[in-house]
């Protein structure tokens, strides 16, 4: 029964646990989702919830004024927002990957997902991460379960196939260019190499191989096989019964609909300083 329990663990044929949280760390339900979220306790992802707010999320290609904004304008902030993410938290730990969705739904949008190559170095990043502003909004991060982006991301989306638009519950990953993404990985991967050798705590959520980093759902099995094995993995949601399609959108939470942006585009060292700034601000106002 346990072997059977863990073979269809975050699949459509498991009725207990949500197969959209498993894969994506997001679930339209939210906490009204008539399957288990199992959040993670410790994982080498980060889940940085609703945090990119892009220049025209309330009509595509206008501004909140209601002037049409230049597509170029709209990657050149992305990237200034992908590279200042980047670079802040790098200071904990050396990056494997970092995706933004570009999807529209509520729980998806402007998600940061941010990978790091090891678990002591995520658990750093999110203590760090406590507390902190971004552009003026809290930053509201946690540990999610997604390892494997190959299972989390839309192929008819990479394919410029997808029919479900911004609403598809699957990611839409947006890309940065290739000379932002060779200068921030490519530096970083080569001067911390060497500092990341040593032994690394084993993962329920994923196995390091000493030659790859490919991960394999046989990690997932083993884990859940212990976990209903232990009688952890016997509770029922007390709607358990209800559809798991049935409509559980929530209210989008309010959001700043405009941002203050300079006319003049800013450097990585000054907006750096700018956000250094605002979170000092907000400790003395707290003290």
């Amino acid at each position: 029964m346990a072997e059977h329990l863990a073979s269809i663990f975050g699949t459509e044929k498991d009725r207990v646990n949500c197969p959209f949280y498993f894969k994506i760390g997001a679930c339209r339900h939210g906490d009204r989702c008539s399957r288990l979220h199992n959040k993670p306790s410790i994982s080498p992802t980060l889940l940085l919830c609703n945090m990119y707010q892009r220049p025209d999320m309330i009509t595509p290609g206008v501004d909140a004024q209601g002037n049409p904004i230049d597509p170029e304008r709209i990657q050149e902030d992305f990237e200034d927002f992908y590279e200042d993410i980047f670079v802040e938290l790098s200071k904990h730990g050396e990056i494997e990957s970092l995706h933004v969705c570009d999807n529209l739904a509520d729980h998806m949008i402007g998600n940061v997902y941010v990978e790091f190559r090891e678990e002591e170095q995520a658990a750093r990043a999110l203590q760090a991460l406590q507390g902190r502003y971004y552009s003026g909004r809290p930053i509201i991060a946690e540990f999610s379960p997604v390892t494997d982006f190959r299972e989390a991301t839309c192929r008819q989306f990479e394919e410029h196939s997808c029919n479900r638009g911004g609403y598809c519950n699957f990611m839409h990953v947006k890309q940065v260019g290739r000379d932002l993404r060779r200068k921030l990985f490519g530096h970083l991967h080569r001067s911390l190499r060497s500092h990341s050798r040593g032994s690394r705590s084993p993962s329920p959520y994923r196995r390091r191989g000493s030659s790859s980093r490919s991960r394999d759902r046989d990690d997932y099995h083993d884990y859940y096989y212990h976990y209903y094995r232990s009688g952890s993995g016997s509770r029922r949601s007390s709607e358990r019964h209800r559809s798991h399609d049935s409509d559980g959108s929530r209210r989008r939470r309010g959001r700043s609909r405009s941002r203050s942006r300079s006319p003049v585009r800013e450097g990585s060292e000054e907006r750096r300083a700018k956000i250094e700034q605002w979170n000092r601000e907000r400790e003395a106002a707290q003290v």
